[in-house]
């Protein structure tokens, strides 16, 4: 009998990234291509049905080898009909992702939102093994979460349970990218906390190490956060703090509410700088929680990265298609 897998599919907003995976012996080839959504949906799908064909025959794999692809979408999604209801950073609305793509494939195609792929990830091949109740929570660009009850991902009434990044920490505060202002991720995500040590570097005049990029207008990534951190300087250690003490306080609330045994963090930023971020979103956690509901909390990082959501393809074809692979 043929050994299977499974192709995931993780449709960033730059890059669209296809796995060929199993349990057994993981990740076994890659591809990756730009995402190139200005020309139309149509073309959108023909890209990806293309890239999943190249990995496949990088794979050496053959077609019954291959028993579903499995698509993260950065955006909110309906597994049963496969439809995408908006993915912003895709320019993606109300779209039969599902049926167009299974027009150009013979493969069962599923589609999920990514973050709750990375929690399936975390929850069956990772640190979230052994939890019951898990909230997954993504900080990079923005701040996303998956939430897992009762050994389960919880979706919500329509799909879009777990959208922590939108949660309301300041009234009239910065605006996000959805419009509103004060949301979680418009404050403590990388992107917040970089706008914020552009402003103490360029308006305030403050020193950073990070002081010539902000001058040219370069791009910071969380590699060049961490790099600060390491040299000490108070610029970018007041704000990442700053923020730190932020997501303690938001997964607190949502802890006292919740009751999750575990709380997972992943994403850019804490793969960068875990270590220095941990300890101070701990002791704001503990400071806030209602104390009982948040006594026995584990509190950890992702040890899988962007690899979390490659995963989770492989809880979400056992969900809809009852594939073990």
């Amino acid at each position: 009998m043929p050994e299977k897998f499974i192709i995931s599919v993780d449709m960033g907003g730059t890059k669209i990234l296809a796995s060929v995976i199993n349990s057994k012996k993981g990740i076994i080839a890659s591809q990756k291509r730009s995402t190139n959504i200005s020309s139309g949906t149509k073309a959108y799908v023909k890209d990806v049905s293309e890239l999943i064909n190249k990995v496949v025959k990088s794979s050496g794999l053959k077609r019954n080898n291959i028993v579903a692809v499995c698509l993260g979408v950065p955006g909110s999604v309906n597994p049963h009909t496969g439809i995408i209801g908006l993915a912003p950073n895709l320019g993606i609305k109300n779209f039969k992702m599902k049926t167009e793509l299974q027009k150009l494939i013979s493969y069962p195609v599923l589609l999920e939102n990514d973050v709750n792929l990375g929690a399936l990830g975390i929850k069956n091949f990772e640190v979230g093994k052994k939890s019951n109740n898990m909230l997954a929570v993504f900080i990079g660009t923005g701040i996303g979460g998956g939430i897992v009850l009762n050994n389960k991902l919880y979706r919500g009434s329509s799909f879009v349970a777990g959208e922590i990044g939108h949660m309301l920490v300041e009234k009239n505060g910065p605006e996000c990218g959805c419009g509103k202002k004060g949301c979680f991720e418009a404050i403590a995500s990388r992107t917040a906390v970089v706008k914020q040590i552009v402003y103490d570097i360029k308006r305030l005049k403050k020193k950073s190490v990070l002081s010539d990029l902000v001058k040219s207008n370069q791009r910071i990534k969380s590699s060049e956060l961490k790099y600060a951190v390491e040299k000490g300087d108070k610029v970018v250690i007041k704000r990442i703090s700053d923020s730190c003490k932020v997501i303690g306080d938001v997964l607190g609330s949502v802890c006292s509410l919740m009751n999750f045994d575990m709380i997972v963090l992943g994403g850019g930023v804490i793969e960068a700088l875990g270590d220095f971020m941990l300890p101070i979103i701990k002791e704001e956690f503990f400071k806030q929680v209602f104390s009982v509901s948040g006594k026995g909390v584990k509190i950890v990082a992702s040890r899988l990265g962007d690899n979390a959501a490659i995963y989770g393809g492989l809880a979400l074809a056992e969900e809809f298609l009852g594939i073990k692979v």
